[in-house]
């Protein structure tokens, strides 16, 4: 997702609904209490992973939507294909006011479910024992919430083209994709067995979807058409999208890792000639991603870039792009250094996703970091790839200027909130460029990205699954590393003086406890590694010291004092 202000504004919707859906009860006006109780409650539903969303595994997702953009409604069905990995009987599904479910049924049978607030409680007719199979159906339907600053606001956007067309896209981070349709609304689980997805418009307009379109269905008696897009890889609900508009397509293979690799690009009819020229920049950015990370990890299901009426965001399969056909961040250089002109913004990040938030997914919100820090730096190495390392290096530093160290980078674990909204981008960057240099081997750290998605491949995972597998692979001990940049505020200060005029005295202040890790600094305009800790430490030279620099490719800040404190 790209970064607006230097805040993602991502669990703050989630919270306002909360509050709205517990401003009264059957007994009149709640206390400022009880609204507070409600909205904790509410925050709890949507984050954790209760005994009700744990019991059943899902497999598949088949979602029906009809959208009937003059009234700015939907309705539709979802059937949710889950097995039990524990025996239960009652399940959470997730729907966000003011949509509403109309009915449930499970093997033919009609249930019984209850509401709370964004959440349903669905009694089955009769328990479901571990390892069996079942298929959930839910109707729906309502007005959905319109998204009031997409992508970083969920909901609806309904636009028109420059033309007069119906112009609407669907974004859902961090409120979540239950604000447009019925799921199991949490990061732990995604459908093994990917997805379906059917949209029904008005006839003269077009539906895109992740993964491959399937079939189009000419519906003559209600004048509409019904676009069937399938994916088959397993995909998190954020992930998922539905675009209409007045949309042509045009596609191209690019000969990739894993073989032939469908490309396509969807968007409104008078911009064709301006795509076919700016989107060049999709298959480079695809050649430096599979050189850092390895094989895209959706060719069953294709790329697809397609316009919409917002910025932009990393639907798997289906990104969406509206940076309107420039380099830059809607024309401008987040870095200050002019290399940020040197790329389209949107292509590149949201693509980078593919790989950090689509392949490895988070388990908990907490975690985002694993999504935005490696596309934030997925950047610099895309610069990297297709400029030099130097202008790379240039990049990613000027972005330091964006930091605010306001909270951690990691959120609160089970109530769908995130750490800093702006730091998991520019300082987990940082971080990564950091480590890259504590690894002191781009091959090495290269392997270690590619590594990363091979191991997790397809799955949601953990900080402490991500930290574990680079501290293995690095061979070296991280953990007061990622402590100091993922949940500590605070810059590390490399102090140094220079005693009897050979020793160099150094430490690390400002940092967690134990801190420790190797830093590349210049003396005398020569190279040397020293890997400072909390107690004072030394390194004596053979000649007078005239002069200390810390590499500035590590994110930490350097102190000179007088000699011996």
């Amino acid at each position: 997702m790209p970064n607006q202000n230097r805040t993602l504004i991502l669990p703050l919707v989630a919270v306002l609904i909360g509050l709205l859906i517990g401003t009264h009860s059957a007994h009149g006006w709640q206390t400022d209490s009880q609204k507070t109780n409600d909205a904790q409650r509410q925050r709890k539903l949507r984050g954790e992973n209760g005994p009700e969303r744990a019991w059943w595994d899902l497999q598949h997702y088949d979602l029906s939507i009809e959208v009937f953009p003059e009234t700015r409604s939907i309705k539709g069905s979802n059937k949710i294909r889950f097995s039990a990995i524990e025996t239960g009987k009652k399940m959470q599904v997730d729907l966000q006011l003011p949509l509403s479910i109309t009915s449930a049924t499970c093997n033919g049978k009609d249930l019984q479910y209850v509401r709370e607030g964004n959440v349903y409680w669905v009694s089955l007719d009769q328990a479901i024992p571990n390892g069996a199979e079942a298929t959930l159906e839910v109707t729906y339907e309502g007005q959905p919430v319109v998204s009031k600053n997409p992508p970083w606001s969920g909901g609806l956007s309904w636009n028109k083209d420059k033309q007069g067309n119906h112009f609407i896209a669907t974004s859902c981070q961090g409120i979540g994709a239950s604000i447009w349709w019925p799921c199991k609304d949490h990061g732990a689980d995604e459908p093994d067995d990917g997805m379906d997805i059917r949209v029904t418009v008005p006839k003269d307009l077009t539906a895109v979807a992740n993964g491959r379109l399937v079939e189009t269905l000419q519906n003559e008696k209600e004048k509409t058409r019904t676009f069937h897009w399938s994916v088959t890889n397993p995909i998190n609900n954020y992930a998922v999208n539905m675009n209409i508009g007045n949309y042509v397509s045009f596609s191209e293979t690019y000969q990739g890792e894993g073989g032939e690799l469908d490309v396509q690009y969807w968007v409104l009819k008078h911009q064709r000639e301006q795509a076919l020229k700016h989107f060049k920049e999709a298959p480079r950015t695809l050649a430096a991603f599979e050189h850092w990370f390895g094989k895209y990890p959706f060719y069953e299901d294709s790329y697809k870039l397609v316009v919409v009426p917002y910025l932009g965001m990393e639907h798997q399969s289906s990104v969406t792009y509206g940076n309107g056909f420039q380099n830059g961040y809607r024309g401008t250089d987040l870095s200050g250094t002019g290399v940020g002109m040197k790329f389209d913004f949107i292509i590149v990040h949201e693509s980078g996703h593919e790989w950090f938030g689509n392949n490895i997914s988070m388990k908990d919100a907490a975690d985002m970091w694993i999504h935005e820090s490696f596309t934030n730096y997925s950047e610099n190495l895309f610069v990297n790839f297709h400029f030099n390392k130097k202008e790379a290096e240039d990049y990613v530093i000027g972005c330091r200027k964006r930091i605010s160290n306001d909270i951690p980078i990691i959120g609160k674990y089970g109530l769908n909130q995130t750490g800093s909204g702006g730091d998991m981008y520019y300082k987990g960057g940082n971080m990564l460029h950091t480590l890259r240099q504590v690894v002191n081997d781009d091959e090495k750290w290269r392997q270690m990205l590619r590594g990363l998605n091979q191991k997790f491949w397809h799955q949601t995972v953990t900080t402490e699954q991500v930290e574990g597998f680079l501290a293995e692979k690095s061979g070296i001990n991280l953990t007061t590393f990622f402590n100091q940049y993922l949940r500590d505020t605070r810059i590390p200060v490399l102090e140094y003086s220079i005693k009897n005029q050979t020793e160099l005295n150094y430490r690390f202040t400002n940092c967690v406890e134990e801190l420790s890790f190797p830093v590349k600094i210049m003396v005398n305009g020569n190279l040397t590694w020293i890997t400072p800790t909390e107690q004072p430490q030394s390194k004596t030279f053979d000649q007078a010291i005239e002069s200390v620099k810390i590499d500035r490719n590590f994110y930490i800040d350097s102190k000179a004092t007088p000699a011996g404190n």
